[in-house]
């Protein structure tokens, strides 16, 4: 049986849905280990070890969580070595995917990225070219590294909880790399993180400033808000809501689309969500090529009489 080892970046205080995500799959391709890049409390390691997994690969040295990619992979390789791992997996996010690539070239691994399906026999799917193909590939290394999308496999229950093993592992990290001076915390919204929620409320230059109509109906279906690049690089909102090929790739169960013309930059982050809804006044947007469902109207009168809807529905 294979050992499958999971990258858990950011451990916080219980596992997030992308993690049980990752930790499902590796149970199903194998027998499970974690590598975590910074220090974890025993609710979140429990959960950990709910999943199967026996040992936790941990730093040991505390200055880790200071450095930028180039400290987390070098941990990352290590762990690796120390597990006997022939699979690795991760998340998809810009940092994950160049952790993914240096340990790669550590390990003389084959890296796979944006993964939104992996068997058993570790032949993954994945979208291509600015999300235009799907392509499935294998690694043909005696190691694999996969970076996988959130909501690309069902996370399966947890088990009973329980600890797992710690193990230190001492990594000679790089002398020159970039390293971590100060954290800002972001103030919380209420609403899923971006990258993990299944639906997403998405607005572009049609929304005019005005991301109102958007939010409540994210919120009248327990999803997030993303953007376009044209409405963050207005100053509409925060630049973490950018989806697309410059910002964050998405997988939702949902997506709509919502004054949003859908070009090829935008497609990139967005194309494999499993249903897509676009509302746009433009019958020629190129979105409506992609889309599941297709309303040409003004988001301003749609969205607001399907927020009531949707909000009748579940009183």
């Amino acid at each position: 049986m294979a050992t499958v080892l999971v990258f858990l970046d950011n451990p916080g205080a219980t596992l997030n849905k992308s993690e049980r995500e990752l930790l499902s799959l590796a149970a199903s391709l194998g027998e499970g280990t974690a590598a975590l890049a910074s220090e974890a409390g025993q609710a979140y390691l429990d959960g950990v070890g709910s999943y199967g997994v026996a040992a936790c690969h941990v730093p040991a040295d505390a200055d880790l969580g200071t450095y930028l990619v180039a400290g987390k992979a070098a941990f990352l390789a290590e762990a690796v070595r120390l597990s006997g791992a022939q699979v690795v997996l991760l998340g998809n996010s810009y940092e994950e995917k160049e952790i993914a690539a240096r340990v790669g070239v550590r390990l003389n691994a084959g890296v796979i990225t944006d993964v939104v399906g992996l068997d058993p026999d570790l032949t993954a799917t994945k979208s291509d070219f600015a999300g235009s193909y799907t392509v499935t590939c294998r690694a043909t290394t005696g190691i694999a590294v996969f970076t996988v999308k959130p909501n690309s496999y069902e996370a399966a229950e947890a088990g009973t909880p329980e600890g797992p093993r710690i193990i230190p592992v001492e990594t000679a990290l790089p002398a020159a790399a970039a390293r971590i001076t100060g954290r800002v915390d972001k103030p919380a919204s209420g609403r899923p993180e971006l990258s993990e929620a299944r639906v997403i409320v998405a607005g572009g230059r049609g929304v005019e400033g005005n991301f109102k109509p958007l939010e409540e109906l994210a919120d009248a279906l327990g999803g997030a808000v993303g953007a376009s690049r044209a409405a963050t690089d207005a100053g509409w909102i925060e630049h973490s809501a950018q989806v697309g090929q410059t910002g964050k790739t998405v997988s939702p169960q949902l997506y709509i689309s919502a004054g949003i013309s859908g070009a090829v930059q935008q497609k990139a982050g967005m194309q494999t969500a499993k249903v897509i809804v676009a509302v746009n006044k433009d019958a020629d947007s190129p979105v409506f090529e992609i889309a599941d469902f297709g309303i040409i109207g003004d988001l301003f009168t749609v969205l607001p009489q399907a927020t009531e809807e949707i909000r009748k529905r579940r009183v």
